[in-house]
């Protein structure tokens, strides 16, 4: 599975120059974790989480004892460039979703953006990860069999056991039995796909 197999896409983004209160009330409106923020000509130049606006924005209690962070400014920063990460994280359509999440844990990071040379094209967050994971083999099995039969009807037979998904059936040649792959390949959750020609 890939990362443009279950990014988000259109991204809701931001722009540096944005009151964090927008950024704020944009990501509870659309029930997100982190807004890329990109500038005047769409560019990514940043991304801006809930925790890039809630430590700075939250009042820290002088009598509790020290924390692992660093004190919030005395000022309030009222645009989205003073607290955004500006060397964000980020990943391509094509990456391998192991990768991806194997990066997010790395680097401790909730969302990626995805870029196709440079241009944004979708995030990708934990949830996305975890949702695509913990779906059924019942649900992976008709949605598999769905897209092989709308290229090879009645042809071609999908089961699922644990994620992994199996192929069986007449195939042509080669061809046919790495397109069969790929098909199964690209439903959100299958970890693995073997073809077995009849």
């Amino acid at each position: 599975m890939r990362a443009k197999d279950i990014m988000s896409s259109p991204v809701h983004t931001v722009e540096p120059g944005a009151p964090v209160e927008d950024a704020a009330a944009l990501m509870a409106a659309r029930a997100v974790t982190a807004l890329p923020v990109v500038d005047g000509s769409g560019h990514l130049v940043g991304i801006v989480s809930e925790g890039d606006l809630l430590w700075r924005r939250v009042p820290a209690d002088p009598t509790a004892q020290l924390s692992r962070r660093p004190a919030a400014p005395a000022i309030r920063p009222g645009q989205v460039a003073e607290v955004m990460s500006r060397s964000p994280i980020t990943t391509r359509p094509d990456a391998d979703l192991a990768e991806v999440a194997e990066t997010m844990l790395m680097y401790d990071v909730r969302s990626m953006p995805v870029l196709d040379n440079d241009v944004l094209v979708g995030i990708v967050s934990r949830r996305d990860i975890l949702r695509a994971m913990v779906r059924t083999d019942e649900t992976l099995v008709r949605e598999v069999q769905h897209r092989l039969d709308e290229y090879a009807r009645g042809r071609w037979t999908a089961t699922v056991h644990q994620g992994a998904a199996t192929v069986s059936g007449a195939f042509t040649d080669s061809t046919e039995r790495e397109i069969a792959a790929v098909l199964a390949r690209t439903v959100p959750g299958v970890a693995d796909v073997r073809i077995e020609p009849s």
